[in-house]
């Protein structure tokens, strides 16, 4: 080796010594104090202790939760990944977010419980954050649907014979039954989707574009989301307009395409407050309908007002599905549904989360028991060429209780109200 590349090599070795004690592994950056939270600690210790409960009853040594949702759900903390990982470590004693330093502080502020910063200066320094907490192990929860075939074989290696048990699905059950705390805040964002649709009818007219529809809506409900919480993150509320055959999916984002006088048109308001989802969904038509599309729209009604009956304590979420699933039928609309009539609320996004036990398919058996949030929302698409084409879908939020259930949702539905943009 020439006299250069030893000199080359040493320099190297010399930098990365002092950077290996300059640059620490973890770190606690603790700036601040904890931020509000909706939810008081008797709340989150129920959630958290749950966890310890099943961790007691299955002989699990800890969990280490990795998706937004639980993380969002047992911690406080909604993360932002930008190709990071994050976690949130539960043993008997403790409960402890852990974060990337590009994030500071922040995850602290929002963690109920302690929290502990990796730093970028090693590729695997997560895991040595992880393994600094997860000390004489012998077995980890993991969700086995969250984390990948890669990430599993990372955290196999980090930890050599601890065995890995899933608690993806006992979490999913543990979320499904909400407080009186969580049906609080979910009535408050049903409040707010109301807002949001109200703003966004108001913005339609004919030649206006999808996106200021949807910016109108938007706007309205971060707004009224500052004004009725204090220090409350604002991110991922956001708005759905799809008109013509821009309707007929019900995740279509909006586009540029401008509303004309006749279309069919599916408004969806979305407002996230502290990671929970809540959603308004209304048929409208611009100015006019067609009488086949009103038969097809009164027919999707009535299907959601048998729906919003049917909710109730001790219905099976597949008899639901059958029920309406005759109705449809009869009329020959059956082959244009596109999807369940509805699903569990809580903890989830357009991009997280998902309660798959509580989904009103014929393939779920789940009980609705009380303290059950869901939705019911029937949907037909008739494709493009069919009279009437496009897609027909209204949404409402239901709490199942003791006896009942509470349609909290209040803005109306059908065409003697959303015939709109005259």
């Amino acid at each position: 080796m020439s006299q250069e590349n030893t000199q080359n090599r040493n320099a190297q070795e010399n930098t990365q010594n002092r950077d290996a004690q300059d640059m620490m592994r973890t770190t606690r950056w603790h700036n601040g104090e904890k931020s509000f939270s909706p939810f008081s600690a008797t709340e989150m210790e129920r959630r958290q202790n749950a966890v310890r409960d099943w961790m007691a009853s299955n002989s699990v040594d800890a969990c280490l939760f990795t998706s937004y949702h639980c993380i969002n759900y047992y911690s406080g903390f909604l993360y932002c990944s930008f190709g990071r990982k994050y976690g949130f470590f539960v043993d008997a004693q403790k409960a402890t977010s852990i974060s990337a330093g590009v994030d500071g502080g922040q995850p602290w502020r929002r963690t109920f419980g302690d929290n502990i910063t990796y730093t970028d200066w090693r590729r695997d320094n997560f895991f040595y954050a992880v393994k600094s907490l997860a000390k004489n192990i012998k077995t980890l929860g993991i969700e086995f649907d969250h984390v990948s075939l890669d990430y599993r074989r990372q955290l196999e290696e980090a930890f050599p014979g601890v065995e890995f048990v899933d608690v993806g699905q006992p979490s999913m059950w543990m979320r499904t039954v909400k407080s009186a705390e969580e049906h609080k805040i979910i009535r408050e964002g049903a409040r707010i989707c109301d807002v949001g649709g109200a703003a966004g009818v108001a913005a339609i007219k004919a030649g206006v574009r999808e996106h200021e529809v949807a910016l109108a809506a938007t706007d309205a409900m971060v707004r009224e989301i500052a004004g009725a919480f204090p220090f409350v993150e604002l991110m991922d509320t956001w708005t759905w307009l799809q008109s013509g055959i821009n309707s007929d999916g019900a995740h279509n984002p909006s586009t540029n395409r401008a509303v004309e006088a006749g279309d069919i048109m599916v408004l969806n308001c979305f407002p996230m407050i502290f990671g929970y989802y809540m959603a308004l969904e209304r048929t409208l038509f611009c100015k006019h309908a067609s009488e086949r599309s009103l038969d097809i729209w009164e027919k999707n009604c009535a299907v959601h007002r048998r729906g919003l009956e049917l909710i109730q304590p001790g219905a099976r979420c597949c008899d639901i599905a059958e029920e309406l699933n005759e109705m449809y039928r009869a009329w020959d609309l059956l082959k244009y549904r596109s999807f369940g009539y509805g699903h569990s609320f809580g903890v989830l996004s357009h991009y997280y989360g998902r309660e798959a036990g509580v989904e009103l398919r014929e393939d779920v058996d789940t009980v609705l028991q009380p303290g059950m949030v869901i939705s019911m929302e029937p949907m037909v698409m008739l494709p493009e060429g069919e009279e009437g084409a496009g897609g027909y879908r209204e949404h409402d939020i239901l709490i199942v209780g003791e006896n009942s259930a509470e349609n909290i949702t209040k803005f109306p539905f059908g065409p003697e109200h959303n015939i709109v943009g005259g």
